[in-house]
């Protein structure tokens, strides 16, 4: 049911782009006119009824405002007024955009499930700011910070107002920025018909009288206080300021220059870095620091939206501020011994929070493709030593690692090319070693070691490891080999120091091989780096030896039991970074967090 009267039909008929008649007393009948409204009524309840039925029959917004376009006439209005030129044209074209920019809103939100009915949709796009912009919804108001141009300035007010980069050249801006064809400078038709031709482009004093206006609008949205910033180099081709600020009515000793750069960024992180920095400054006055504290406090506490804006100033979230975490039981219970395998004491040793991380909160990672080609070729060493394989040259033993090559992942193929060469390298050293005359007698591969020894300082620790090779020397004493494949062998000073092997002796002495070798002492430990060679021209590997009963051992040993029994996995930056996979977690590094 349509309920109006004859001006309001007509106001009506405007809107959905409907001929209006004309009034009262401008030519024709009364009752022709009237009937002409009553005529553009019925129509228009005729295309608002259409448009509700097809609610009723659950069409979305997007189809209803097609219904509504389709049915009226506005479209052939606006390519009148497009045809016709001038600022009817314009008019036109930004109606027009109006309206393709209220069908694509429509088109973007149809799909989203709480936009329900058309006045869900009409609710949203009341809520905008940004018109056809569904991701920009009306902002936070009051106390807030509003960044817009000048253009949208007008009509607006705020106590303080920032108009910045007033520079020449951008303010003001002379550029000609005409469209591509050119519309706005065609000229209205002429009473007679005739075409109106061309307007004359803008001239530069026309732009520049332009510009002025708009730094007027924009200069005078303060209600109490204006900043207007703007940059001067101090070379003639540089940055120079606006020649409107001459025109602000300042003397020069009313103007502040400031040179350098700010003391602190410009931004709310910048701001809570300068007001935490100045809280805990011993140096700074008392009242300064409280000051601060308060304005830390009050940004603390600040929310939009229900979400806190200024994280960054709540003192639980600074560095040694933050209590220490406590587990609700033990990493090792105190009443039994601590069991260490040799990996585990050299990841102790070399980092405790990546071992904790790694071993004891489940952040181990899968294999790499560097441990895939140890894993190979001390498979295939294994087999060697153990009379598994008959391989007479490295050629044989290749068909065996192509079996599982193709299963371990690499980054690129010319990667997992350039590591098979590398295997076979390796397999050939391994061979022409293994082979070699007056090699010592070789009693177990793969051999658990696991003794316990009593540390000085009372703890008992279980040692617990598996030994590549165990060999007997012409003396009868055992000698641990341990079959390396890593790009980057220890320095002699660390083979010295190197706690996998020391454990490996340690275990020996306290009978862990005892049944290989009844009453068997230790006689040393050998690193074999098969990646790299004895010499130049060498086709044996590069041996780095260990001396018998290394005396760093019982300390290593006391100090990694320390550590687990304290429960303090401190972060030790080394050469292991490179290849750790919790950087992000590590208060060592710079792209880490706090962690305790």
């Amino acid at each position: 049911r349509v309920e109006t009267n004859t001006v309001d039909a007509s106001a009506e008929a405007d809107r959905v782009g409907l001929d209006t008649p004309p009034p009262s007393g401008s030519g024709g009948s009364t009752s022709g006119g009237e009937e002409r409204v009553l005529g553009r009524v019925r129509r228009l309840a005729a295309l608002l009824a259409e448009a509700r039925a097809a609610l009723k029959e659950g069409a979305g917004a997007e189809q209803v405002l097609w219904t509504l376009w389709d049915g009226a006439e506005w479209g052939q209005r606006l390519r009148a007024q497009v045809e016709s030129g001038g600022a009817a044209a314009r008019l036109a074209h930004r109606d027009l955009d109006a309206v393709v920019a209220l069908f694509d809103t429509a088109a973007k939100i149809e799909g989203r499930q709480e936009f329900t009915s058309v006045e869900a949709f009409l609710a949203t796009l009341r809520a905008q700011e940004i018109p056809a912009d569904t991701l920009a919804d009306k902002g936070v108001r009051g106390s807030a910070v509003r960044l817009l141009t000048a253009h949208r300035s007008k009509g607006l007010e705020w106590g303080l107002v920032v108009v910045a980069h007033v520079q020449e050249g951008a303010w003001p801006d002379l550029r000609r920025r005409d469209s591509l064809l050119g519309p706005d400078r065609i000229a209205p038709a002429l009473p007679d018909g005739r075409h109106g031709g061309l307007l004359p482009p803008l001239t530069r004093s026309a732009m520049l009288a332009e510009e002025r206006r708009l730094f007027y609008v924009a200069a005078t949205r303060a209600r109490s206080r204006l900043i207007v910033t703007a940059v001067k180099s101090p070379d003639d081709d540089g940055d120079q300021p606006s020649r409107f600020i001459n025109e602000l009515g300042l003397r020069e000793d009313q103007i502040r220059h400031r040179v350098g750069r700010p003391t602190r960024p410009l931004s709310l992180a910048g701001l809570i870095a300068e007001l935490r920095r100045t809280a805990a400054d011993p140096a700074q006055p008392d009242a300064l620091r409280e000051a601060a504290a308060r304005r830390l406090q009050k940004l603390a506490a600040t929310e939009v939206r229900g979400k806190r804006i200024a994280l960054a100033a709540d003192p639980s979230t600074w560095w040694g501020l933050r209590a220490p975490t406590y587990a609700s039981a033990a990493v090792r219970p105190a009443d039994r011994p601590i069991t260490l395998s040799a990996s585990a004491l050299e990841a102790i040793l070399t980092c405790p929070a990546q071992w904790f991380l790694a071993r004891e909160a489940g952040g181990a990672v899968t294999d790499s493709s560097s441990q895939g080609f140890g894993k190979v070729v001390h498979a295939i060493a294994e087999q060697l030593a153990r009379g598994d394989l008959d391989a007479a040259t490295v050629e044989d033993l290749m068909p065996f690692v192509d079996e599982v090559w193709g299963r371990l992942e690499f980054r690129t193929p010319w990667s997992a090319a350039r590591e098979r060469e590398a295997v076979q390298d390796v397999l050939a050293r391994f061979l022409t070693w293994h082979r070699r005359p007056g090699a010592r007698t070789v009693i177990g591969f793969e051999e658990q070691l696991t003794a316990k020894v009593s540390l000085p300082s009372g703890e008992t620790v279980r040692l617990n490891g598996y030994a590549d090779r165990l060999e007997l020397d012409e003396s009868g004493r055992i000698v641990v080999v341990d079959l390396k494949t890593g790009k980057y062998p220890p320095t002699a000073q660390e083979v010295k120091e190197h706690g996998q092997l020391g454990l490996y002796q340690l275990a020996v002495e306290h009978g862990a091989a005892s049944e290989l070798a009844p009453g068997a002492t230790s006689g040393g430990a050998e690193l074999i780096q098969l990646r790299h060679p004895a010499g130049s021209g060498s086709e044996l590997p590069k041996v780095q030896v260990q001396a018998p009963e290394p005396p760093e051992i019982i300390t290593q040993l006391e100090k990694a039991v320390a550590t687990v029994r304290a429960e303090e996995f401190v972060a030790r930056p080394g050469k292991q970074c490179d290849r750790c996979q919790f950087v992000a977690l590590c208060p060592a590094q710079t792209s880490g967090s706090v962690l305790s």
